[in-house]
């Protein structure tokens, strides 16, 4: 078994090595990083990859993206919470457009229990299900379930079986003017289901990461589930907070 097998996802890679360059101060703050295409010819990768190394960079609070200008290295700010990495977060955040993902399913099913008492609905109500792979090289890197109520998913793109363009939270606001405002997250080590080591191409006794996130609006009730599963030895969770 070679050690590519256990090498992270190429867009990872690219982050490691831009967070590498910033801190021994090849990219000082303020400076402009390389555009997409020279990302893509020295990494040789495809654009994707690299939109989607960006992004997690700017999620982080590393960079700046500006339209038609680029991305710039940002000054090291004071940890904040809004600052923190956050998988469910993320999620929200992802353009599956952009980022190699194929939707598996969508459609209005009964709620399994679980979901339903996180959405505070009754037990077999009906809710949006949207399943999303994500892939990597045509490798597997996830698997996000998405849950909604359906009245909330109606006039939404989410129970449409093509890639969303624009992350699940910007549609929900364009399409509905919903403003999601926080999130609850639960991380489990844990075995894949059956279901889900067929779509990762995982064995069933892999180790994966599993976050359930509940995602709040400006009201505060529960408008959306998130199920994101990680395989083990393709994905860490990094945060960083103040004492």
């Amino acid at each position: 078994m070679s050690s590519e097998e256990f090498a992270p996802p190429k867009y990872a890679q690219i982050v490691q090595a831009i967070r590498q360059r910033i801190a021994d101060g090849t990219y000082p703050p303020g400076s402009l990083l390389p555009s997409e295409t020279q990302l893509v010819r020295e990494f040789n990768v495809s654009r994707p990859t690299v939109v989607r190394a960006l992004q997690v960079l700017q999620l982080r609070g590393t960079i700046e993206r500006e339209h038609g200008k680029g991305s710039f290295v940002k000054a090291a700010p004071p940890v904040s919470e809004e600052q923190n990495t956050r998988p469910g977060r993320a999620v929200l955040d992802r353009a599956e457009v952009d980022e190699n993902g194929s939707p598996i399913d969508a459609g209005t099913v009964p709620a399994p229990a679980h979901v339903a008492k996180l959405l505070g609905l009754s037990e077999q109500s009906p809710v949006m299900r949207r399943r999303v792979l994500f892939r990597e090289s045509e490798r597997p890197i996830d698997l996000v379930t998405i849950w909604c109520p359906a009245e909330v998913a109606e006039g939404t793109d989410l129970g449409d079986d093509e890639a969303l363009a624009v992350g699940v939270r910007q549609h929900l606001q364009s399409a509905k003017g919903i403003k999601l405002q926080h999130v609850a997250e639960r991380l489990s080590a844990r075995h894949p289901s059956a279901d889900e080591a067929k779509l990762l191409g995982l064995r069933k006794t892999a180790p994966v990461l599993g976050v359930l996130a509940s995602v709040f609006n400006g009201g505060g009730r529960p408008v959306l589930i998130v199920d994101l599963v990680l395989p083990g030895d393709l994905h860490e969770l990094e945060d960083a907070y103040s004492l």
